[in-house]
């Protein structure tokens, strides 16, 4: 029987608030012992960085300008809930849960009208659209389609819901448990103040302080704290509390001797600047839009007693496109049409101690931004107008250098472009290009997309 799954799936965990990727500060045991059993990529990307394209991609393989889902949907806009989303578009869960899975989905959904339970789910356990991500009296769930309301934490919300689940599941068939925690995510108040009262003391040492960021202005997605220290130790507390929900199903799993048999893996949407460069947030938390190495990175660690080594750190370029290709690779489950996926499967990378046979390449878009990068440069593309940016990652890994236009770099911008090019060229579809609001203004290209893609 091939192996039970669980993703964790965070919002607004960037890469560098995990002690395995080197922060000093931040406690995270649990996420620590899954990199210790298992296998932690080091290179981890995110094709949109930004909540729901980023998601829209894990659940179905496709770059955002093949799914059409190019910015955040607003999960209260009637247009966005009347919209189905991914119509049409075979999801991770619907291949999964026709490969014999028990499939389930506890917490975040962010692709649109999260209510309603959607098709490749036997159990949907979604947060009713702005769910607090601290304590409150009035969180709302979707249970089933049944909206009701729990008092406390959504992070103990999700998880008591995750291990329900798995109490109730049927032992017999393999399960796939998708659970979306939100806790990283601003607001940055009122988490359990016996985790922020340790944080308040943290020197933040791990926060790359920069000039502001050199290329574009302060976005207001969301704007600049008025207590910088205050955020980031409610931010530190948010990567514990989801770290202690990580680990009560961890515990669950024990207690039901499955854990041998399940892989696990923890990831996030996307990254996030927490003053690094002056920004406050993800792509949309400057303008124009950003594709810093703290927008797009994610963290990315799986563990499996039953297939993969523990201690590997791994240094090959991944993203959820990939994450796609590989959770059905460990199903033994194959898309429909192998063709239109641009992603490619790294479980021999985790399982057989291969050595890498891909290139160091990561590509990603925002709308009308896309980015291509190697182990060295990365290359800007703006299509609305704006400044197109070249950087040497290595002389300058803060990125304020713009080396775009330079004489002597023309070869390298030539190679990174034409590889970018040939890219969409194979996988765009033209219906759903972030290309196609090239012309407006970043407060008008989601009204743009929505219409278009309404029904």
């Amino acid at each position: 029987m091939p192996p039970n799954i669980i993703v964790f799936f965070t919002d607004d965990h960037g890469q560098w608030a995990l002690p395995v990727y080197g922060n000093s500060e931040i406690s995270a045991p649990n996420l620590s012992h899954l990199a210790e059993t298992g296998a932690l990529m080091q290179n981890a990307f995110t094709p949109c960085p930004v909540c729901s394209p980023a998601r829209a991609s894990f659940w179905t393989g496709l770059y955002p300008s093949q799914h059409g889902v190019h910015d955040h949907l607003a999960e209260d806009d009637p247009a966005v809930q009347r919209t189905d989303w991914l119509a049409g578009i075979p999801t991770l869960a619907d291949y999964l849960q026709g490969g014999g899975y028990t499939t389930a989905l506890c917490g975040k959904w962010h692709c649109g009208a999260g209510e309603a339970p959607k098709p490749g789910f036997d159990y949907w356990y979604s947060a009713w659209r702005k769910t607090p991500k601290y304590f409150s009296l009035t969180n709302k769930y979707s249970d089933q389609g049944r909206v009701i309301e729990r008092q406390g934490y959504d992070t103990g919300i999700i998880s008591e819901a995750a291990i329900d689940f798995l109490r109730g599941r049927d032992r017999d068939k393999p399960f796939f448990l998708f659970i979306g925690y939100a806790a990283t995510h601003n607001p940055w108040i009122n988490r359990p103040e016996r985790l922020v009262s340790h944080y308040r003391k943290a020197s933040f040492r791990d926060i790359a302080v920069d000039i502001p960021y050199p290329f574009g202005r302060p976005g207001s997605h969301p704007v600049a704290p008025e207590d910088p220290r205050e955020a980031l130790a409610q931010y530190y507390a948010s990567v514990t509390m989801i770290d202690e929900g990580v680990g009560r199903v961890l515990d669950e799993l024990d207690a039901e001797r499955a854990r041998d048999e399940t892989l696990i893996l923890y990831t996030s949407d996307h990254g996030l600047n927490m003053g690094q460069h002056g920004i406050w947030g993800k792509g949309n938390g400057s303008e124009p839009l950003n594709m810093l190495e703290e927008s797009i990175r994610v963290p990315l660690i799986l563990s499996y007693a039953g297939d993969i080594d523990g201690g590997q750190r791994r240094a090959e370029f991944v993203n959820h496109s990939d994450l796609f290709m590989t959770l059905l690779d460990f199903a033994d489950a194959q898309p429909d049409d192998r063709s239109r996926y641009p992603g490619r499967s790294f479980k021999p990378l985790l399982t057989e101690a291969v050595e890498a046979d891909r290139g160091s390449v990561y590509i990603g878009e925002y709308g009308t931004t896309r980015a291509i990068r190697d182990e060295r440069y990365k290359l800007v593309l703006r299509y609305d107008g704006g400044a197109n940016l070249l950087h040497d990652l290595l002389a300058d890994p803060r990125e304020a250098v713009n080396l775009f236009g330079e004489p002597g770099y023309e070869a390298v911008v030539a190679r990174l472009s034409g590889a970018l090019t040939e890219f969409f060229g194979r996988y765009e579809n033209p219906d759903h290009s972030g290309l196609r609001g090239e012309a407006l203004p970043i407060h008008n290209r989601r009204e743009a997309w929505r219409k278009r893609r309404a029904i």
